[in-house]
């Protein structure tokens, strides 16, 4: 399948996107780490996805070819105001939503302020909530914080990034490393970790009826897993799916059974 990068304004942003296949809307949202892109989080799953349906995966303000115009807010609210908007921008009025990480915390951000606008949810190792023990900030997010600061982003940085997004070290080729540091070297880059976090309160969430698939790597050393419990509580229509062997890239690591996961949720 041929994929190709289309852009389209949002409030004043040049907002990058990929846009393939036909049916029922499905937004993909990527996380946030050091050199992030939408399709470098989703490339595995655009074949076994976008059967009957229209897969949009954009780029987030501050990542990839995006341009970044969130200004200085809180970035859950700001987030979800994106993802909103860029949906006004494309016409989508009602799409299922897929948000890993960050992008996880771009869903939910954007299902507090307009949920008439979401059908099913897909939420991965989801930013922005507090685990149950695991201290914060966690291993994989001092190492992303260390990656962007002093020198800078470097091979060597990146690969303890990545050691900490996947549990078999084996999918760490010379290839990524490099794709993922020149995209974390271009100036504006990661610029949503450097704004405040307001917090999500977990009664807010109490009100989100959508169905919504939890899905963990039993190893995630960036958001752990005992983050997930505390959903599962406060989402009234929520499950859990846990993986093992993997960690904090899902539909990377584990990308045939993520797909047939997902295709299950979104089709019954």
């Amino acid at each position: 399948m041929t994929i190709e990068t289309k852009f389209i304004d949002v409030d004043g942003a040049r907002i990058a996107y990929v846009d393939v296949g036909e049916g029922k809307p499905l937004v993909l949202l990527q996380g946030g780490g050091p050199g992030a892109s939408g399709i470098s989080n989703y490339r595995r799953n655009i074949d076994g996805l976008v059967a009957g349906r229209r897969l949009i995966i954009p780029d987030l303000p501050g990542y990839g070819d995006s341009e970044d115009k969130l200004g200085f807010a809180d970035i859950y609210k700001a987030l979800g105001g994106f993802l909103l908007h860029f949906m006004d921008a494309l016409g989508l009025d009602k799409v299922d939503a897929v948000g890993n990480s960050m992008g996880g915390m771009t869903t939910v951000g954007a299902v507090l302020q307009q949920p008439d606008r979401f059908n099913k949810i897909v939420l991965m190792g989801p930013g922005g909530f507090q685990p149950a023990f695991t201290p914060l900030p966690t291993e994989g997010m001092r190492r992303m914080h260390a990656c962007m600061t002093g020198e800078g982003p470097t091979r060597e940085k990146m690969r303890g990034v990545i050691e900490c997004l996947v549990n078999d070290t084996s999918f760490i080729t010379d290839e990524l490393l490099d794709e993922r540091v020149a995209a974390a070297s271009r100036p504006g880059r990661f610029q949503p970790f450097a704004r405040p976090f307001g917090e999500m309160w977990r009664e807010n969430l109490r009100g989100v009826k959508h169905e919504i698939l939890l899905i963990w790597g039993r190893e995630d050393r960036v958001v752990p897993l005992d983050v997930a419990p505390g959903l599962l509580q406060s989402f009234p229509n929520a499950e859990l799916y846990i993986l093992p062997n993997c960690g904090h890239w899902v539909q990377w690591e584990k990308a045939e059974d993520f797909n047939r996961i997902v295709n299950g949720f979104l089709n019954r």
